[in-house]
């Protein structure tokens, strides 16, 4: 993936501006890149959504997804729409911003049906698609088809065909592939995805196991963490940091080539990133000391989950986006 050209955040800055935070607790002596995307959950009707989608263009965000469920959590009961083709209308509102999915998994997708849709969203967005890829949670999306809800080590067996099986689809125009949990009987993909060597993925993974395949068969890691919210901020950024650094061995143990962006799903600690401009700036320099190359922040909802105010998302695109 193209590296975004912006000016580098200075995160000696933003540790004198934030004595006593997270970041303050390491002197940052080097200047760290850092890109900026934002998730845009399909809750709105198309013509809500559109204006959000041209607008997350027209701030300077290098990247914007949508959740890829069937229906999620709280917001299980109001409007929800499907991934695909929201962002099959947010690649046609847009022109240069990456788009992708904030995670697809194989709790309800079959990897070759799936595979079409992608080549053709590819297309239709003239290689802008990432495919943010996970094995999967235990709520409505795991049962919804019938189906008990597996234990951990066989969703990540399940996740390993999912993203194996998905990667040969998207790289060669005939695929013959027999699985525990996948089948393709000589699966036609005609033609192959506009970017190459195909559709760059970006795999969400906590443990060892999974951050191999995310080096295998990833351009990108991403991570919402493992601790409960509930247990408050600072041990969140706890555990991001001993994640992170979990990678980083894992990384220098599979000997990879090239290096791998790594994305933090920031509002995963409970405290959206657009409370303050402030915590925001707090974000930024946490992760960049973290190594991480891309933070995700969330479209301002008016309440619940993602609650926060349109004006500091405007007051931080002002300071980190222009």
């Amino acid at each position: 993936m193209e590296r975004a050209r912006r000016a580098p955040v200075d995160c000696s800055r933003l540790e004198q501006r934030l004595p006593g935070s997270p970041c303050s607790r390491v002197i940052f002596t080097t200047l760290a890149r850092v890109r900026f995307g934002i998730a845009i959950l399909p809750e709105y009707p198309w013509s809500q959504a559109r204006p959000l989608w041209a607008r997350a263009e027209a701030y300077g965000f290098d990247h914007a997804w949508t959740y890829d469920h069937l229906s999620w959590r709280t917001l299980a009961d109001g409007p929800w729409f499907s991934a695909i083709p929201t962002l099959t209308a947010a690649a046609l509102a847009t022109s240069t911003l990456r788009i992708g999915t904030l995670v697809a998994s194989p709790n309800y997708r079959h990897p070759v049906p799936f595979a079409k849709e992608l080549t053709t969203l590819d297309e239709i967005s003239g290689g802008r698609l990432n495919l943010g890829l996970g094995a999967g949670g235990i709520g409505f999306d795991a049962t919804v088809l019938g189906a008990d809800v597996l234990p951990p080590k066989e969703r990540a067996d399940r996740f390993t065909e999912f993203v194996d099986l998905l990667d040969e689809l998207l790289t060669a125009d005939h695929t013959t592939y027999a699985g525990r949990y996948f089948e393709a009987a000589d699966a036609r993909t005609v033609p192959l995805p506009v970017q190459a060597p195909r559709i760059p993925f970006v795999v969400a993974a906590n443990g060892p196991r999974m951050m191999r395949l995310a080096l295998r068969q990833g351009a990108g890691w991403v991570t919402t963490g493992t601790s409960d919210p509930a247990d408050g901020l600072e041990a969140w950024w706890t555990n991001i940091e001993s994640l992170a650094a979990r990678f980083t061995e894992v990384e220098q143990q599979e000997q990879r080539s090239e290096p791998i962006d790594r994305y933090l799903h920031v509002d995963a600690s409970g405290v959206p990133a657009l409370s303050s401009v402030e915590y925001f700036r707090e974000c930024v320099g946490h992760a960049s000391e973290l190594g991480f190359t891309d933070l995700i922040i969330h479209w301002p909802r008016r309440d619940g989950v993602y609650c926060a105010k349109q004006t500091v998302l405007e007051a931080v695109v002002a300071e980190f986006l222009r």
